[in-house]
């Protein structure tokens, strides 16, 4: 870690990079974003918005229960929960006995409603508070190294597995008749997903994660010719935001996830003007 600081204070002589906490908060940045902005691709491909989203407030639940059956660590606790209601919601909605953005509306809206309760239970809830905006200053270094970790095996599995979520995403029937398993790329894909947002949640926020998850592949989606560059671009809006948020939220002392997101926000305004430009 002393060696990458040295590195990053040489590569980046601002005033903002002399302290501990922006260095490492710089770092988190660095990982996950591109892991937004790949994954985003692939959400906004299956229409998963809502999915994601409804992950992101089931981490009070996860909490809730962790507390609740005395786990000293809720982090695993709330990681265990996401993982069984993403494999349940997939599960239902591939019987598809309501519309999906329905039937995840009743769930996410049930999950957190449970979780509310019991966190809040005594006034109790003010020490969870910070979870709905999330402080990613306060990551630590062996926090990164985790994420450097997650980082590696997510791009692991794109590797693997893009080619097939791909096929899965455009036609279900055409991936099952050249015998890829659409029910088992679904399911892992909907891990992946609960596992990343379950990490990044008390760095991000609950409120804003989806933000961040859906609107540099949106924006990339505006500007995209094909396949490539639309995982390139998503990449490169997500990482440019979450650096650009990082710093004026140092500068202007707001929450970076909300900074962040606003920077997100107009970038999709922007590569919006700029592809009706070239549709022209």
């Amino acid at each position: 870690m002393n060696t990458l600081y040295e590195i990053m204070e040489k590569v980046l002589p601002f005033s903002w990079m002399e302290y501990n906490f922006m260095k490492n908060a710089l770092l988190a940045v660095i990982l996950i974003t591109p892991l937004f902005g790949i994954l985003g691709t692939m959400i906004v491909n299956n229409r998963m918005a809502f999915f994601s989203d409804a992950l992101g407030h089931s981490a009070l639940t996860g909490i809730a229960l962790g507390a609740v059956l005395g786990i000293a660590d809720t982090d695993i606790s709330m990681i265990i929960y996401a993982i069984i209601f993403a494999v349940l919601l997939n599960y239902i909605k591939r019987k598809k006995t309501l519309s999906t953005d329905t039937l995840i509306s009743v769930f996410s809206s049930f999950s957190m409603a449970i979780g509310l309760v019991f966190l809040s239970k005594g006034g109790n809830f003010s020490k969870y508070s910070s979870l709905l905006l999330g402080d990613i200053l306060s990551i630590s270094a062996q926090e990164i190294r985790l994420l450097g970790i997650v980082f590696i095996l997510t791009l692991l599995y794109w590797f693997f597995f893009f080619n097939k979520l791909n096929s899965v995403a455009l036609n279900t029937s055409l991936a099952r008749s050249k015998s890829i398993k659409a029910d088992l790329v679904e399911a892992s894909f909907c891990i992946l997903i609960a596992v990343i947002v379950m990490l990044s949640i008390k760095w991000v926020g609950i409120l804003i994660i989806n933000a961040l998850l859906t609107l540099p592949a949106a924006a990339s989606r505006n500007i995209s010719s094909n396949m490539r560059e639309y995982h390139l671009f998503s990449v490169l809006v997500s990482v440019f935001s979450g650096i650009t948020g990082l710093i004026l939220s140092f500068y202007l002392g707001t929450a970076t996830g909300p900074t962040v997101v606003i920077i997100a926000a107009l970038m999709f305004f922007i590569t919006m003007i700029l592809g009706n430009i070239k549709n022209r």
